[in-house]
C-alpha cells in the first residue's frame, strides 16, 4: 500500500520532486533522468516507472533554464534507444519462459503486435506498459534485428522529441504553469487511452466469438 501511494505521489507532484533532485544534483539531475529512462524502457521488470511525463517534466524544467534542453534531447534519445536495443535482447534470450513477466502484459502486447505489426516499436512508446514489453516481444518473436533498430530508433527519437519539447515550448503557458499536476495526469489519461481501446475492442471481439460459437 505504501508503495502505491508513493508512485501516486511521485506521478502527481512529478514538478515538486524534481525541483529536488535538481537542487540537490544539480547538472548530475542529466544523468538521474538518463538511468530512469534506460530502466523504463529496457529492464521488463520496472514498467512502473514515469516515462511520459518525466520527459514532458524534463522539458519544463529546461524551459526554466534548470536543465540543458539538447542534453535531453541526445541523452533521452539514446537512453531509450539502447534500453529497447537491451529488452529486444532480454528477449531474445529468456523467451517467453521468463517467469518473472506478467503473461497479461505479454498478451496485450501480442495484441498491438497482431494489428500494428513491426509498427508497434513506435506506437508502443507512447504507451505505457506496451512501451515496456514491446521490445521484448519483439526479441521473444526473432524479429530480424536490423528492422528491429529502425524502428526502435525513429519510435525513440520521436518519443523524446515530442514529449520534451512540448514540456519545453508549453511551459509558460499559463493552464500548464499553474496546474502542472492536472496536466501530467492527463498525459497519462491519454497515454493508457489506445492500451484501453486495444482491451476493450479485443473483449468485444472474443464476447462476439463466444455468441457466434454458442449453440
Amino acid at each position: 500500500m505504501e508503495f502505491i501511494k508513493s508512485a501516486i505521489d511521485l506521478f502527481l507532484h512529478l514538478d515538486k520532486h524534481m525541483n529536488e533532485i535538481i537542487s540537490q544534483y544539480g547538472a548530475f539531475t542529466h544523468v538521474i533522468l538518463f538511468i530512469i529512462v534506460f530502466c523504463e524502457t529496457g529492464l521488463v521488470v520496472t514498467p512502473f516507472l514515469p516515462g511520459d511525463s518525466l520527459l514532458f517534466a524534463a522539458g519544463v524544467f529546461a524551459a526554466s533554464g534548470s536543465l540543458d534542453i539538447w542534453i535531453l534531447l541526445i541523452s533521452l534519445s539514446i537512453a531509450a534507444i539502447l534500453g529497447d536495443t537491451v529488452n529486444y535482447k532480454l528477449g531474445q534470450v529468456f523467451g517467453e519462459h521468463a517467469r518473472f513477466i506478467n503473461p497479461k502484459h505479454i498478451a496485450r502486447t501480442h495484441e498491438f503486435y497482431e494489428r500494428y505489426g513491426p509498427s508497434t516499436i513506435i506506437i508502443a512508446r507512447f504507451v505505457p506498459i506496451v512501451r515496456t514489453f514491446a521490445p521484448f516481444v519483439a526479441g521473444v518473436g526473432k524479429m530480424s534485428y536490423a528492422k528491429f533498430l529502425l524502428y526502435n530508433v525513429a519510435g525513440g527519437l520521436l518519443w523524446v522529441f515530442l514529449l520534451t519539447l512540448g514540456g519545453y515550448f508549453f511551459a509558460n503557458v499559463p493552464i500548464v504553469k499553474d496546474n502542472f499536476s492536472i496536466v501530467v495526469v492527463a498525459i497519462i489519461i491519454i497515454s493508457v487511452m489506445p492500451a484501453v481501446f486495444e482491451f476493450g475492442r479485443a473483449w468485444l471481439a472474443n464476447r462476439k466469438a463466444s455468441d457466434t460459437s454458442a449453440p
